[in-house]
């Protein structure tokens, strides 16, 4: 809520050593209050506008109660039906889940990420996270590289053209190396080839989950490979929180590694002005007039009906 949020922003840019502004993130996935259907649903409509359209309305009210990040859009392709987060993406086709991500993306951040309507979006689950092995969750993904290029990548290249302002890296290892210290994929590819110049978050707890894909013996170890490979910011395992100092004491070459980190980070809290106007995301006001509006329900109810799949048509 704006309210609350404003109150914890206030303590941030007034009574912290540096003010740096706070930056408040959740999952707004198929809308914030208005809720449209589910991703999968959404790309069966086949209309860029839709998808456009659902996420501009989850932009306007997220925004308005104080949220300047979601963690969507889910753009990994899936086509294993085991696999359990098929309903958070758009399906099988790469082409479709490119143009799904652009239009998004587009909705949530507008044309000027620096107005209050609009929220940083993140690109997730970089990569290959929707073709792990027998469809087990958080598994291993065994593909060769022209699949991954050609299939599972595509949709992340198209949100790297569009401007996303995030991308988050996935749980699972390709071939034995987790994504999360994949430094060849991150800063190789993301970074390199592609000249992503965003935020990278982790998923949740998967910096300290690298101690149990076995390739870190120790919380400094896993950060010291995250943070390496690329990853910014750390989401809930405090690992870079409590660990990366002993990780660059033992490595002190890591501290140009944490340098770029930081800077992308206020990067985007930059882009999203919030160091010109901390405040602008805590209008109450404008949270009791967006939420649920009339506009936002009645075209949540209109993409609804042309979401729908028959299984069988009697005229």
């Amino acid at each position: 809520g704006a309210e609350p949020l404003a109150a914890l922003q206030r303590v941030a840019v007034e009574e912290s050593r540096l003010g740096i502004p706070l930056l408040f993130a959740m999952d707004v996935v198929h809308g914030y209050r208005t809720i449209f259907p589910v991703p999968i649903a959404m790309a069966s409509t086949w209309d860029e506008a839709d998808w456009e359209a659902a996420a501009r309305v989850s932009a306007e009210e997220a925004s308005a109660s104080g949220l300047h990040w979601t963690f969507a859009p889910m753009i990994d392709i899936a086509r294993d039906p085991r696999w359990g987060r098929i309903v958070e993406g758009s399906g099988s086709d790469p082409y479709l889940g490119a143009r799904m991500a652009e239009a998004q993306i587009a909705g949530y951040q507008g044309g000027d990420l620096s107005q209050a309507d609009t929220i940083l979006a993140t690109a997730k689950h970089f990569g290959a996270y929707g073709v792990p092995t027998g469809g087990r969750d958080y598994g291993t993904a065994d593909l060769s590289e022209r699949s991954l290029y050609e299939i599972y990548l595509p949709p992340f290249y198209a949100a790297s053209r569009a401007g996303s302002g995030s991308m988050m890296t996935a749980f699972n290892d390709i071939a034995g190396v987790p994504s999360t210290a994949n430094e060849t994929l991150i800063d190789g590819t993301l970074r390199g080839r592609w000249d992503f110049d965003g935020l990278i978050v982790s998923d949740w707890n998967a910096i300290a989950e690298l101690i149990n894909h076995g390739v870190a013996e120790t919380r400094a170890d896993a950060g010291a490979l995250a943070l390496r490979a690329g990853v910014d910011m750390d989401m809930t395992s405090a690992v870079f929180v409590n660990d990366l100092r002993q990780a660059i004491a033992d490595e002190p070459a890591l501290l140009a590694d944490l340098d770029l980190a930081v800077g992308r980070i206020l990067t985007a809290k930059e882009r999203l002005g919030l160091f010109d106007n901390p405040m602008v995301y805590h209008q109450t006001d404008r949270e009791a007039a967006e939420l649920l509006s009339p506009d936002h329900r009645a075209l949540a109810r209109d993409v609804a009906g042309r979401s729908m799949v028959l299984l069988k048509n009697d005229d």
